[in-house]
């Protein structure tokens, strides 16, 4: 696909939606889970640690879980071009929102606007009690965590502590997907990017913003199962490094 024409539509669109996947962070140095180097794919084992159930019944998985928060790139992971192209999108006035399946905070740390961020799968930069809700910033667990405690219990009440993200078997916060669904209804364009396009209901935003009469881009280095949809929508599927190929689509974009 022509990125020239891609760059057109984006150009011409008064409104654009924009979902991003855990591909869009991996240029940060935070790897994704079904890429060829995917967290996932290297090790399907690892999936267990992000059932809900699992992690209740099992205190050595959740003991692993937060070895593995503890050492999670996303402490020291740094926005890439691809994060700040959609800085610049959401300047020029034609962005409506970044709904993400991603929990790093790197939209936020580019500079994107918090309020226009709809973190579809939560933040691994908050913790939550499981029984009584309290939330905290992971920081703060993560000392207890350094300080000896392999499997801290909330403070306020005992019950158990995880990431404040959704697990397999977790709902995904109602008004939070009430306001994705409503962006990309609203979208004249809708951008899929770095998503394998393979978790519903997040996944299903494509579906809805080309049922209300949009094109879809879906920019992704690997197929996904929306591909098809973005060639009946009228729009395409572009391939490549998202940290070049993102930002080329919007300065594109933004110089027509």
């Amino acid at each position: 696909m022509n990125l020239g024409q891609v760059a057109g539509w984006l150009a011409a669109a008064p409104r654009i939606g924009v979902l991003t996947g855990a591909g869009l962070s991996t240029d940060s140095g935070i790897p994704d889970f079904r890429g060829p180097a995917g967290l996932w794919t290297n090790a399907p084992a690892a999936q267990r640690q992000f059932s809900i159930d699992a992690y209740v019944a099992d205190r050595e998985l959740r003991i692993a879980s937060w070895a593995r928060r503890r050492d999670h790139p996303a402490w020291t992971a740094r926005p890439n071009d691809g994060h700040r192209a959609l800085v610049d999108l959401e300047r020029s006035g034609r962005l409506g929102t970044i709904a993400t399946q991603n929990i790093d905070g790197l939209h936020q740390a580019a500079g994107s606007d918090p309020g226009r961020v709809l973190e579809l799968h939560g933040t691994i930069w908050q913790a939550i009690c499981l029984s009584c809700g309290d939330r905290l910033p992971m920081r703060a667990v993560l000392l207890r965590v350094d300080a000896g405690e392999a499997d801290p219990g909330c403070l306020c009440c005992g019950g158990l502590l995880k990431s404040a993200t959704v697990s397999f078997g977790q709902p995904l916060d109602r008004a939070v997907f009430a306001a994705a669904r409503e962006a990309a209804e609203e979208s004249a364009v809708y951008l899929a990017v770095g998503s394998s396009l393979t978790v519903s209901p997040a996944a299903d935003l494509c579906r809805i913003a080309v049922q209300a009469g949009a094109r879809l881009v879906v920019c992704n280095g690997q197929a996904t199962p929306y591909d098809g949809l973005a060639g009946e929508s009228g729009g395409a599927v572009v391939r490549g490094p998202l940290s070049t190929t993102l930002p080329a689509l919007i300065a594109g974009a933004l110089a027509a």
